[in-house]
């Protein structure tokens, strides 16, 4: 290693927020900072965010961290950079100026382009090529859809004065000061444009959603030089930019899953479950998509993505709804102060049954209570809940990869809950590593920009750091197990059935 004091600084912007952080380069966070963003609603369903007001806060929280710093500018090696993926903006190329608000993941405006689409039989074509589905999630339809609303954004971009970009592209090129129009593999592969075998962007695909495309950022590894930046005069002198993934790709390469078989699990309000499927691309036959996790000197590495939507979302649901806790950390004490769930399972369909079910008809349902249910059960049935969820997608992603699953990395909020993690330790038998890291996105970010400012020279370097974790292993016998799923599956099917029925 060289410069052994030298430091990373990381932007993470998300769908809330815009964070700042300052990282040893074997990734110890030493300080932070955010910067909050207005959400906006213009109508029911549509999600907007004011990309200038990213971009300033973008200048706000680094300057702010950096000027509590101001002894350590000139151990900055790089800023890496990472972020919610599928958020998109149109920015002028000239100034780099955003034309339009950003329109967010969330935001399902294009969700009649996208039913038009799958009438008219292109989700096969599309699952192959980018190994998503169709759907609003995803930047395609509603890039289509704003074309169509503004004509004079659609010119701009065929004259080439206009740019179409994910947050990524427009942070670099505005930290560039507008010379380096680029993406990496992470984000590109988000848009709906984007071949995940060839690594290219599809004329196919643009054809589809009826986009000519003018321009688009040319796609680099994550590890690679995404120019130079001073902060916009900030800085005395100016940094490089290496590292740049989207956030839920860079949160598996902080957990160092670079194994096929190894998974994170991201606990939030929804959870986000990816498994590393190794070199070759697999399509999945249980709703699962394929995802590019990323790609090194060349060879992609693919993954199996899975969303839950409602997972810690359940227990903010507990207590803010029906007020039987009056906080999160309640929960684990209540689980384990009864022997079992007294035959009660939870359904957490609040919006739909989501990932490997894809039942959005659903409603979330308590099954199973008698007389002598008691508060302690419902919330033991609830946690439950998520570990078999968890455990059902995990178990789906590994039968459509042909690969066995290895070991589960779990991050997010609800790591700290030890009765929740040693149950899914159990479901899955296997072990589970809680991390103790803070904030994996950014550090994934910096762990790429790392490889690629030669700091360690493989992953395997990168596998070797130090790692805080609580090891969960599995206590409970096989037999115990599946008794606990196939009840389980019963209690599922029973609500899949009646809704099917009625």
């Amino acid at each position: 290693m060289v410069n052994s004091a030298g430091l990373f600084l990381a932007i993470d912007q998300s769908t809330s927020a815009t964070k700042a952080l300052l990282f040893s380069q074997e990734g110890c966070l030493v300080d932070q900072e955010t910067c909050s963003h207005q959400q906006i609603y213009p109508k029911p369903g549509w999600v907007e965010h004011n990309a200038e007001e990213i971009f300033q806060n973008t200048l706000k929280a680094t300057t702010a961290l950096l000027s509590r710093h101001t002894e350590k500018w000139n151990n900055l090696l790089a800023l890496s950079i990472t972020n919610q993926r599928e958020t998109f903006v149109i920015f002028d190329k000239e100034t780099g100026h955003p034309l339009c608000n950003a329109i967010v993941w969330q935001c399902r405006r294009g969700a009649a382009i996208c039913d038009q689409l799958v009438s008219a039989g292109k989700e096969g074509l599309v699952h192959e090529l980018t190994g998503l589905k169709i759907d609003t999630y995803f930047p395609a339809s509603k890039l289509r859809w704003l074309l169509d609303s503004r004509p004079d954004l659609q010119d701009r971009l065929k004259d080439g004065s206009a740019l179409f970009g994910t947050i990524d592209s427009y942070l670099i090129y505005r930290l560039t000061n507008c010379k380096v129009y680029a993406t990496d593999h992470t984000n590109a592969s988000r848009t709906l444009f984007y071949d995940i075998e060839k690594l290219s962007w599809s004329q196919a695909l643009c054809d589809v959603f009826g986009v000519d495309f003018f321009l688009l950022p040319e796609v680099r590894e994550s590890k690679a030089w995404f120019g130079d930046t001073d902060l916009v005069g900030f800085l005395n002198t100016r940094i490089p930019i290496y590292g740049v993934m989207g956030d839920s790709q860079a949160a598996l390469f902080a957990q160092r899953c670079f194994e096929p078989g190894s998974a994170k699990v991201t606990f939030g309000t929804g959870s986000s479950i990816l498994l590393n499927i190794g070199h070759e691309k697999r399509l999945s036959d249980s709703g699962t998509v394929t995802a590019l996790a990323w790609v090194m000197d060349g060879a992609p590495t693919y993954a199996f993505e899975g969303i839950i939507n409602f997972t810690g979302a359940t227990i903010t649901w507990l207590r803010d709804q029906m007020q039987l806790i009056t906080n999160v950390a309640e929960t684990e004490a209540l689980a384990l102060s009864v022997p079992d769930n007294g035959g009660v399972h939870f359904i957490p369909a609040f919006v739909g049954l989501s990932a490997p079910y894809w039942r959005s008809d659903v409603k979330a349902a308590i099954l199973g209570m008698t007389p002598s249910t008691t508060r302690a059960h419902i919330v033991r049935a609830a946690l439950e809940s998520i570990g078999f969820i968890v455990t059902d997608v995990i178990n789906a992603m590994s039968k459509d990869a042909g690969v066995d699953l290895m070991t589960v990395h779990g991050d997010g909020g609800a790591v700290s809950n030890s009765f929740l993690m040693q149950f899914i330790s159990d479901l899955n038998q296997n072990t589970l590593l809680a991390s103790q890291l803070p904030e994996l996105s950014a550090l994934g970010a910096v762990y790429s920009g790392a490889l690629g400012l030669k700091i360690f020279a493989t992953q395997s370097e990168l596998a070797a750091l130090p790692a805080e974790y609580t090891k969960f292993t599995p206590k409970r016998d096989v037999k115990t197990i599946d008794g606990l799923l196939e009840n389980w599956h019963l209690a599922v099917n029973q609500i899949l059935n009646q809704t099917k029925e009625g």
